[in-house]
C-alpha cells in the first residue's frame, strides 16, 4: 500500500504535470464560461494533444478540464442569466437575481469557494471510498433509480413560485419536448414529423440557451427588464459597497453545511451512470431549500441558493470517475471521453487496473485534488475580469452574448438547425415569462425526463408489467416514502405562503 502510494507520488511530481493541470484548468474555465461550450466538447477537443504524453500528464491534463469546465459555467450563470454549461442551469436562478441586486462579485465568489469545497470533499470521498461506493452503486437498479428520479421531481413543486398550477404547466411542457425523438428502448420516432434532425431528440445545449438567454436579450434590447420589480446587472443605479459585495465569516460558516450536503448529493448522484451534473444541482438545490431556515430568499436572490446549485453540480465531478476506474462503465459524456483516453494510453479501465497500474491509479489521485486548489487559485484571478463584464452598457453587452450563444449552440453538433432551435425556444420562454410561467420546472423537467421514461420503462419489462415491483424493493420504497412526505411538506408550504400573502 505504501509503495503504491510512493509510486503514485513520484509519477505526480513532475513539472510537465503540474503545467498540464495548469493548462487544462484555464482551458477549462474559460469554455465553461462560453454559454453552449460543453464541458465534453473541451475535453473532446483536447484528446487528441493527449496522444503523446505520458498517462498520469494526459488523464491530469483532461481531468483540470473537465473540472474547471463544470466550475466555469457558473460565471455567465451570474453574470448574464446563461449557463455556461448544463450544470449551472440552477444557479442561474439566484446568481443572476443576485447581479441584478449589484451583488454579482458575492455570488461569483461564494460559487467559487462552493464549487472547489465540494468538488475536494467529494474527491477525497472517491479517493477513500472508490471500491465500496462502486458496490454500493451495482445495488440500484431501474427500479431504485425509476424511484430516485421520481423523488428528484418533486424539485418541480418546490421552484414553482407562488402559483403550483403554473409550475406544473412549465413541467408538463418540458416532459412534452423531453419526448421527442428515437424512443431509447424500441427505436421508434415520436414527434419528429419527419425532420431527421429531430431524431436525436433536442440537443440540451440550444435548448437551456434559448430558454434563459433569448428572452433576457429580447427585454434587454427593447429597454425593459425582464422582471420589472428588480434590477438588472446593467443598471448603473445599483451602488453596493465594497464590504456589502465581500462574504462575511458568518455567511460562510452558514452556508458550510449546504455545501457539505452538496458533496454528499452529488457523490451519490456523481456513482449512478448517466444521471450527471444537472440533476445533482437541482436535487441539492430543493433539498437546500427545504431545510432552510430562509426559503422564501430562493429564486430571488439567496446566497445560499448559489452555494446548493454549484456544490450539488461540482459534488459530481471525482465520483463519476468511481464506475469507470473500477468497473470500465462511464458515468457521463465527459467520463466516455476520458475513457477513451486511458485506451489511447494502454489502461483499461476496470477490476484488473486497480492491481495492474494501482500507482498510476494514485497519481491520478493526486491530480484530482490538487486542481481543486489550481482551480481556486486561477478562479480567484479570473473573478477581478469577470466581474467587469457587469459594467457593459447593455447596447455592447448582450449583441455580443447573442453571437456567443449562436456560436455555442452550433458549436455544440455543428447544425444550423440547433441554432433555430434556439431561437424557437428562445421564443417560447419569452412568451412563457410573459404569461406567468417559471423557467426552471421546465429545464428540471426536460433534463429528467428522458430517465424517468427510462427507469419506469425498463422497470415493468424487468417485472412484467408487475407495478408492486416499486414496493417491494427497499430503496425504490424508501424514495417513494420520502417523495410523499416531500410532496406534503411542499403543499403544506405553500399554503403558508399563501395565507401570509393575504394577510399582508
Amino acid at each position: 500500500m505504501v509503495d503504491h502510494l510512493l509510486l503514485g507520488l513520484q509519477l505526480f511530481f513532475q513539472w510537465n504535470v503540474l503545467l498540464g493541470m495548469i493548462f487544462g484548468v484555464v482551458t477549462g474555465i474559460v469554455i465553461g464560461a462560453l454559454p453552449g461550450m460543453t464541458v465534453v466538447m473541451a475535453v473532446s477537443l483536447a484528446l487528441p494533444f493527449t496522444f503523446s504524453m505520458e498517462p498520469v500528464v494526459a488523464i491530469s491534463f483532461l481531468l483540470g478540464i473537465y473540472k474547471a469546465g463544470v466550475y466555469g459555467g457558473s460565471m455567465s450563470a451570474i453574470l448574464i442569466g446563461t449557463p455556461g454549461t448544463p450544470g449551472a442551469a440552477a444557479t442561474v436562478m439566484d446568481g443572476y437575481a443576485l447581479t441584478r441586486k449589484g451583488l454579482g462579485k458575492k455570488a461569483l465568489d461564494m460559487a467559487l469557494y462552493a464549487s472547489v469545497i465540494a468538488d475536494l470533499l467529494s474527491d477525497i470521498i472517491t479517493v477513500l471510498a472508490a471500491v465500496q461506493i462502486a458496490r454500493l452503486a451495482l445495488m440500484i437498479g431501474p427500479v431504485e433509480f425509476f424511484a430516485i428520479i421520481i423523488f428528484s421531481l418533486t424539485i418541480i413543486a418546490a421552484v414553482s413560485g407562488k402559483s403550483l398550477i403554473k409550475g406544473l404547466i412549465s413541467g408538463g411542457l418540458g416532459l412534452l419536448l423531453a419526448t421527442v425523438g428515437m424512443d431509447s428502448l424500441y427505436g421508434v420516432t415520436r414527434f419528429t414529423f419527419g425532420n431527421i434532425n429531430l431524431t436525436g431528440g433536442l440537443n440540451m445545449v440550444p435548448v437551456l440557451i434559448g430558454l434563459f438567454a433569448i428572452p433576457e436579450i429580447i427585454h434587454q434590447l427593447k429597454g425593459k427588464k425582464l422582471h420589472p420589480e428588480k434590477t438588472t446587472i446593467l443598471d448603473t443605479d445599483v451602488v453596493v459597497s465594497t464590504q456589502e459585495n465581500k462574504i462575511t465569516w458568518k455567511e460562510f460558516t452558514g452556508i458550510f453545511p449546504t455545501i457539505f450536503r452538496g458533496a454528499i448529493v452529488g457523490s451519490i448522484i456523481g456513482i449512478i451512470p448517466g444521471v450527471g451534473a444537472a440533476s445533482a444541482s437541482f436535487l441539492n438545490y430543493s433539498r437546500s431549500k427545504k431545510v432552510s431556515k430562509h426559503p422564501e430568499e430562493y429564486g430571488n436572490g439567496s446566497l445560499e441558493g448559489v452555494a446548493a446549485a454549484e456544490a450539488g453540480n461540482n459534488g459530481v465531478c471525482g465520483p463519476t470517475l468511481i464506475p469507470l476506474l473500477t468497473l470500465g462503465i462511464p458515468g457521463d459524456k465527459t467520463t466516455a471521453v476520458l475513457l477513451g483516453a486511458f485506451v489511447i494510453q494502454g489502461l483499461t479501465p476496470g477490476p484488473l487496473l486497480f492491481v495492474k497500474h494501482i500507482d498510476i491509479i494514485y497519481g491520478i489521485f493526486f491530480a484530482m485534488i490538487v486542481i481543486n486548489f489550481i482551480v481556486f487559485g486561477i478562479g480567484k484571478m479570473a473573478l477581478k475580469w469577470a466581474a467587469l463584464i457587469s459594467h457593459f452598457p447593455r447596447e455592447v453587452m448582450f449583441p455580443i452574448v447573442f453571437i456567443l450563444c449562436v456560436f455555442g449552440c452550433y458549436a455544440s453538433n455543428n447544425m444550423l438547425f440547433d441554432v433555430w432551435l434556439m431561437l424557437i425556444i428562445g421564443g417560447m420562454g419569452y412568451f412563457m415569462l410573459m404569461f406567468g410561467l417559471p423557467l426552471a420546472p421546465f429545464v428540471i423537467a426536460f433534463i429528467l425526463s428522458p430517465l424517468f421514461e427510462d427507469g419506469l420503462r425498463r422497470s415493468l419489462i424487468m417485472s412484467q408489467g408487475d407495478l408492486t415491483v416499486f414496493v417491494t424493493q427497499p430503496i425504490a420504497l424508501t424514495f417513494l416514502i420520502l417523495t410523499l412526505f416531500s410532496i406534503i411538506f411542499i403543499i403544506r408550504g405553500k399554503k403558508k405562503e399563501l395565507a401570509l400573502s393575504k394577510e399582508e
